[in-house]
């Protein structure tokens, strides 16, 4: 099993920055992928950015240059930040693992952390 841990949410101005950060614990969490999807309010969840435990690194096309993914192996720890945020940011930002030794994410989750970007 894997138990996964969001930080970092808030609020924040637009044209803001924000850093959200997720640690990984458990047995099952070994080489794993990690990444960052985001549901807001009234959508569907979609996927904002993934890496794998070797650094290849994957952004949906909404947030490439703006936002940055990046991880710590050594503190089973992924990050995401968040730069020049806009108001369609404004989401629940949920923190994803794949299984261990895969590329892919979405088999484990965090609960999510609270994202919204308003003047």
């Amino acid at each position: 099993q894997v138990q996964l841990a969001e930080s970092g949410g808030g609020l924040v101005q637009p044209g803001g920055s924000l850093k959200l950060s997720c640690t990984a614990s458990g047995t099952g969490f070994r080489a794993n992928a990690m990444g960052w999807y985001r549901q807001a309010p009234g959508k569907e969840r979609e996927v904002v950015a993934s890496i794998t435990y070797g650094g290849s690194t994957n952004y949906a096309d909404s947030v490439k240059g703006r936002f940055t993914i990046s991880r710590d192996n050594a503190e089973n720890t992924v990050y995401l930040q968040m730069n020049s945020l806009k108001p369609e940011d404004t989401a629940v930002y949920y923190c994803t693992a794949g299984r261990p030794y895969s590329a892919r994410v979405g088999n484990y989750w965090g609960k999510g952390t609270l994202v919204t970007v308003s003047s």
